[in-house]
C-alpha cells in the first residue's frame, strides 16, 4: 500500500472516525483505524462493535492495500506533522511508513482482515432530513437522555417518524424533552438511537440544509453523509409511552422572556449549588416570578416581569432541570403551563408549536 493525502484533509478524516473508537474494548483491532486505499481515495474506519464511521478521503493511490493502525498514536503523529503532504506507505515486517516533508515514522500495523465488517443495511427504509434541522434536534432533545444504567432504554432517544412529522423524545424520569420537525414521508416507524451516538451524529453533522439520509433496519440505524457514514447499533426495548405523561390540560399560564428567565435562574443557581438538587424556589405573582434560592453559602433574590393568566403559585424546581430547557430553546419569548405545585411544569414556545419540555417540580417542606 502506498498513498500521498494532504495532512489536513487526512487528520479531518482521523478526527471523524476517532469518534467511535473507545478504548474499552478487549479487541485489540478495535482500538485502531481501518486504512483501505483504493481507486482515488482512502477509506477510514472506526468501530466499537455499538457504533462505527467510515469516512473517504481524497488521495492519490499508488499501490492499493489495507492496514490497521493504533488511532491514538497514528493520529497524533499525523496532528504533529508539517502542514505538508503525507506519503504513508507499508514496508516488510507488518510496518508502515508515514513521511512528511524531514519528518519520518516507522509503526507497526495490524492485519486488516481481522478487523470486524459493517453491518450490510438494507436501503429500503429511508429518510432524509436537512443536516442543520436534525443537528438541531439533537441538540434540543439529548440532554434530557437518562445517566441512570439501570434502565438502558432511557439512555437512548425515541427516534419517531409517523403522520409525516419526525419526533425525537428523550426522558429520565424527571424531565422529558420532546422536539418534532415536518417530514414528507410517508413511513411509520419508531426506534430508539443510544445518546451518545446521537450526540457524536451531532459533531459529525453540518449547519447547511443539505439532506442527511437515514436508514433503519431491525438492529441499525444508518446515517449517510455523503463521504461520512455512522452505523449504530440500536436499543433493545420499548420506549416510555411518552404522550400518557404529556398533562392535556393546566390551570396556569405564564409568559416571560426567555433570555430573562433563563438569566434571572443563572443568577439565583449561584446559591443552590449546596447539595445534589440545586433547587429554587418561585414565587409567582400577578406581574413577576420571584427567583429564590438559600443555602449555607448564602440566599438571593432575583425578580422577572412575567403576563400570568390563572391563580398565584409557589413551586420549586431544580434549577439545572430549567436551564437545560432554556438554553436549547431560540424563542423569544416561552411559556409556562402547571396546575399545581406538584404536579408538571410545561415549557414551550409562545410562537413555536414544534416542542414541548415537561419537567418536575421538587417537593418542599414549608
Amino acid at each position: 500500500m502506498i498513498f500521498i493525502c494532504e495532512k489536513q484533509k487526512l487528520l479531518e478524516g482521523i478526527s471523524i472516525v476517532q469518534k467511535a473508537i473507545t478504548g474499552k474494548t478487549t479487541m485489540p483491532i478495535l482500538e485502531g483505524i481501518y486504512i483501505n486505499a483504493s481507486n482515488s481515495n482512502i477509506t477510514l474506519i472506526g468501530s466499537d462493535i455499538d457504533v462505527s464511521i467510515e469516512t473517504k478521503v481524497d488521495a492519490d493511490i499508488l499501490e492499493e492495500g489495507k492496514v490497521v493502525i493504533d488511532a491514538k498514536i497514528f493520529g497524533e503523529i499525523i496532528r504533529k506533522l508539517p502542514n505538508s503532504d503525507i506519503k504513508i506507505e507499508t514496508l516488510e515486517n507488518d510496518t508502515i511508513q508515514i513521511t512528511c516533508e524531514k519528518s519520518v515514522f516507522n509503526l507497526g500495523y495490524m492485519k486488516a482482515d481481522e478487523f470486524p465488517e459493517l453491518p450490510q443495511l438494507n436501503q429500503d427504509m429511508k429518510i432524509e432530513v436537512p443536516q442543520n434541522i436534525l443537528k438541531n434536534m439533537i441538540k434540543s432533545t439529548t440532554f434530557a437522555i437518562a445517566q441512570d444504567e439501570t434502565r438502558p432504554i432511557l439512555q437512548g432517544v425515541l427516534f419517531e417518524v409517523k403522520d409525516k412529522s419526525l419526533n425525537l423524545i428523550a426522558l429520565d424520569g424527571y424531565r422529558l424533552a420532546l422536539k418534532k420537525e415536518y417530514l414528507d414521508s410517508d413511513i411509520d416507524i419508531e426506534v430508539v438511537i443510544p445518546g451518545k451516538t446521537l450526540n457524536e451524529v451531532s459533531k459529525i453533522l453540518e449547519d447547511v440544509d443539505q439532506n442527511v439520509q437515514i436508514t433503519f433496519t431491525n438492529n441499525h440505524i444508518l446515517f449517510n453523509l455523503d463521504k461520512t457514514k455512522i452505523i449504530s447499533r440500536l436499543l433493545e426495548g420499548k420506549f416510555v409511552n411518552y404522550r400518557s405523561l404529556l398533562p392535556q390540560e393546566h390551570k396556569i399560564s405564564i409568559t416571560v422572556k426567555k433570555q430573562e428567565l433563563q438569566n434571572g435562574i443563572e443568577r439565583a443557581s449561584l446559591m443552590a449549588k449546596d447539595g445534589n438538587n440545586n433547587l429554587i424556589k418561585l414565587d409567582i405573582e400577578d406581574e413577576v416570578i420571584i427567583l429564590s434560592s438559600n443555602s449555607q453559602l448564602g440566599k438571593v433574590r432575583e425578580e422577572v416581569n412575567i403576563n400570568l393568566q390563572g391563580d398565584k403559585i409557589q413551586i420549586a424546581f431544580n434549577s439545572r432541570y430549567l436551564l437545560d430547557v432554556l438554553k436549547s430553546l431560540d424563542d423569544e419569548e416561552v411559556i409556562l403551563e402547571m396546575t399545581s405545585s406538584v404536579t408538571p411544569c410545561i415549557i414551550k414556545g409562545k410562537m413555536a408549536d414544534n416542542y414541548r419540555y415537561l419537567v418536575l417540580p421538587v417537593r418542599v417542606v414549608r
